[in-house]
């Protein structure tokens, strides 16, 4: 069976298409244009680049599969979270595309969350689809990007794939805000992930925010505030990046480990563009519990995991 999967999400325009026989998953995606110095984008300017590049990916696309797009049935993102109310205009540029050619195709068409898309992307990317499995048992998963910060627990679900419960987050700043933030701070350009990283790999400080959590949940507005003073105090652009590394990497320690003395220590699963750091991957890895992360084309923003969501749906229990 072969699945075409579409993400509209607040960073990217991003399409999918997975062969299920043979395990194969091409993707296409471009980064919405961002003006220098500007820390994103207001909706209506996403919808109208979602509608300009979008075309050109699917053509991409299409051509990498080797000439058109036979698709079985059609998945997309049509909000951010995976719960009631969670609502962004931007994806209502996949959403319509993906009606369109779903009708056209006369294929089942399938709507997920962009949540549920980056936690699918990771556990196909780490090869742990099976954690999806109906009797399969629950686990926590972190999707950290620019607007989330959330820990959830996942149950898998025979009807829904996977029941999403919130479990915490960051009360203010999200850690994508807070990098892009300190990212243009130091002259870097938006989206500021990749290029912080790169910065901070010239320190070697060891050197992070204090962490505070109430109910499990983490602050990161203090973050910016405390890498503005930096500057300001004349530290080395490398080692504010790495303080800012550092200290989200400690932010997420410490939530997973009052989270999964929660609920038993199950499994962990770590998705999301900033998930795609490796500096904070590495500091998350010696945690002592079962953790799994996606590769970094799987854990920015994409549509592969709404593919896997459209083959999912469509019983494609092999995969899992």
């Amino acid at each position: 069976m072969k699945l075409l999967g579409i993400d509209t999400s607040n960073y990217t325009t991003s399409c999918a298409w997975f062969d299920t026989e043979s395990g194969e998953m091409r993707q296409r995606k471009q980064l919405l244009p961002v003006p220098e110095g500007q820390a994103g984008l207001r909706q209506s300017d996403a919808v109208f680049h979602h509608t300009r590049q979008l075309p050109d990916l699917i053509e991409q696309l299409a051509e990498d599969a080797g000439g058109g797009l036979p698709a079985d049935a059609i998945g997309v993102s049509v909000s951010p979270r995976s719960a009631e109310g969670s609502y962004m205009p931007c994806f209502l540029a996949g959403r319509g595309a993906a009606r369109i050619l779903a009708a056209a195709k006369h294929v089942p068409l399938h709507e997920t969350s962009h949540q549920m898309g980056h936690i699918l992307a990771a556990l196909f990317s780490a090869d742990c689809l099976s954690w999806i499995r109906p009797d399969g048992k629950p686990f926590l998963a972190f999707h950290v990007s620019g607007g989330t910060t959330d820990c959830v627990r996942c149950i898998p679900d025979a009807n829904a794939v996977l029941r999403i419960e919130p479990v915490a987050e960051s009360l203010d700043l999200k850690a994508g805000q807070a990098v892009d933030r300190v990212g243009l701070m130091l002259g870097l350009q938006f989206p500021c992930g990749a290029a912080l990283e790169q910065l901070a790999a010239e320190s070697s400080s060891t050197k992070h925010m204090q962490v505070h959590l109430k109910d499990g949940c983490c602050s990161l507005s203090g973050l910016q505030n405390q890498c503005e003073q930096m500057l300001k105090k004349g530290t080395p652009p490398q080692d504010i990046a790495k303080y800012c590394l550092n200290s989200i990497a400690a932010v997420l320690a410490a939530m997973t480990k009052d989270a999964a003395e929660k609920h038993g220590n199950p499994a962990v699963l770590y998705a999301g563009g900033v998930l795609s750091d490796r500096l904070i991957q590495d500091q998350l890895r010696c945690l002592p519990l079962q953790t799994a992360f996606a590769e970094p084309a799987f854990s920015c923003d994409n549509a592969a995991g709404i593919a896997v969501y459209a083959a999912w749906k469509e019983k494609q229990t092999c995969l899992f």
